[in-house]
Parts: C-alpha cells; structure tokens; sequence
C-alpha cells in the first residue's frame, strides 16, 4: 500500500507542479519546487524508506515530462520558454537533492 500511495503522491505532485510552475511567474515555479522537495521528502520521514522516494520521484518525472510533449491536438503544458525548461531541469535537481536528504 506504501508503494501504490507513494506513487499516487508522487504523481499528483507533478500535476500540480505542471498546472502552477507558469501562474505568477517566478513564485509559481517557486512554489512548485517548494512543494515538490516537502512532498517527496517526508514520503521517506514518514514511511521510512529511500526507495519509497525514488518511486515517487519517477512518478513526478513520469508526469512532468509527458506534459513536455504535445498532446493530441497538439497543445503543451509546459511550454519551450524559460519558466518551463526550468521546471524541467530545476525540478530534476530538487527531486536528487530530495531523495539524497537524510530522513
């Protein structure tokens, strides 16, 4: 139940991160990183487990990237400027950091 939660968890927190990293440039993409470190830590201080982490980490970057690529009528969530390339590649180093932290 822990893996299916921290996938869940994982994954809703890069719905939420692609839905505000571009509201109120930069405090949107601010807070999505804010969010995304809390989140992703304390899967690992509350559940115990670095792998926990990982798996919820794959699951944002699972979600995240895929909103990179065009849909079926060819729209994008996260666009090619500068707020949504440093979602992507900030976003990536904050997951790291999160999943190195000790718990």
């Amino acid at each position: 139940m822990r893996v299916i939660y921290s996938v869940f968890i994982g994954a809703t927190l890069g719905l939420g991160s692609v839905f505000l990293h571009s509201s109120l440039p930069p405090f949107g993409l601010i807070l999505s990183f804010c969010a995304t470190s809390a989140g992703i830590w304390s899967i690992g201080r509350i559940w115990g487990g670095r792998n926990l982490r990982i798996l919820a980490s794959f699951a944002w970057l699972a979600v995240v990237l895929r909103a990179g690529f065009p849909g079926v009528s060819d729209e994008y969530l996260i666009s090619g400027d500068a707020i949504g390339v440093s979602l992507i590649n900030g976003g990536f180093l904050f997951l790291v950091l999160s999943v190195l932290l000790p718990a």
